[in-house]
């Protein structure tokens, strides 16, 4: 049942592109018939070779402009360091209005690659998802459209106000990993956002007293790099330049402040290591298998990361309708 109602993503990655580049990608996404286009929301690429970080919001205004259905989602944004809740809060009402409805605020703990820019520090992450759960509520309360006073453990708020405001506020996303960001997170918000292809993560939040999964109410949102070329050797070399950051796994990859630290952490990262964990060639059953384990694992929507950013124009014209035609009959 979940694989035919399963809706299949792109990836706006502005690590990889620059700010028009990615309008061009999204409207070429949604012509290729993508249901949805998330985009990352960073400050630095995650390695040098990436070379981009425009910010978002203007990206993303710009691409509600650009395109007419698809929806629209960031994945993720830190409400917590580098942006004030209020602030997001705002952005998001604002990006709502533009997009006419289709946009989904989605939100996590961050990575200190983008946080540590503005010099508050990168507490522990015990302390992150506190004041996750902190600018969650305020979020929600400035999208009730009154005035908002709060005094909090991380966040002051003075009446504050947010004058332009969609109907029924913004539906909100969270990035969960683990049993106490669930029991945390999960009632707070409408959807999931899944970093592994695990059904504990889906069944742990239907269990933790959020909205329901699978029953037509909750999304489970999950992504993954894929790295399509005509040329196998090619498409590897490349995930291998540009992705095997990717083989660190959250723990690392949310500490680490510097594309510089990246670099030494991956160091001994193998092409043949990359490889293994990212589909990389022509081979779109390859890819398809590598969605099936979201799909199987119960995710509703999975969103693909294509590798290279002078690559997106040749994938969204060649492969994507092909990819899309055989991910559509999985289930």
């Amino acid at each position: 049942m979940m694989g035919s109602m399963t809706r299949f993503g792109y990836t706006l990655m502005t690590e990889q592109s620059g700010p028009k580049d990615l309008v061009t990608w999204a409207v070429g996404a949604e012509e290729a018939g993508f249901d949805f286009e998330v985009s990352s929301d960073h400050y630095f690429p995650w390695l040098k070779a990436q070379g981009h970080a425009p910010y978002a919001w203007s990206v993303l205004g710009a691409v509600a402009q650009a395109t007419q259905s698809v929806e629209l989602m960031t994945y993720v944004t830190c409400p917590t360091i580098r942006y004030h809740p209020a602030v997001v809060a705002q952005k998001a009402a604002t990006m709502q209005l533009l997009a006419d409805g289709r946009f989904t605020l989605g939100l996590g703990s961050g990575e200190n690659l983008n946080e540590h820019v503005v010099g508050q520090g990168w507490p522990a992450i015990d302390t992150r998802q506190e004041m996750l759960e902190e600018a969650i509520h305020i979020i929600r309360r400035l999208h009730e459209g009154g005035l908002v006073d709060h005094r909090g453990e991380f966040f002051d708020v003075a009446s504050a106000r947010i004058w332009d405001l969609p109907e029924g506020g913004v539906p909100l996303a969270v990035a969960v990993s683990g049993d106490v960001g669930l029991e945390r997170l999960a009632p707070l918000c409408d959807h999931l956002i899944g970093v592994e292809p695990k059904a504990e993560l889906i069944s742990g939040w239907n269990e933790a007293g959020g909205p329901q999964i699978g029953a037509g109410g909750a999304r489970a949102i999950g992504q993954l790099p894929i790295c399509w070329d005509p040329d196998r050797d090619t498409a590897v070399k490349r995930a291998h330049e540009q992705f095997r950051w990717f083989a660190g796994g959250w723990a690392t990859n949310a500490d680490l402040p510097t594309t510089a630290g990246f670099a030494g952490a991956t160091q001994f990262v193998r092409e043949e290591d990359v490889a293994d964990t990212i589909p990389c060639g022509p081979d779109l059953d390859q890819v398809v298998e590598a969605v099936r384990e979201y799909v199987d694992a119960g995710y509703t929507d999975v969103a693909i990361v294509q590798v290279g950013g002078d690559h997106q124009g040749e994938f969204l014209e060649t492969a994507a309708r092909p990819l899309l035609a055989k991910l559509r009959e999985i289930g």
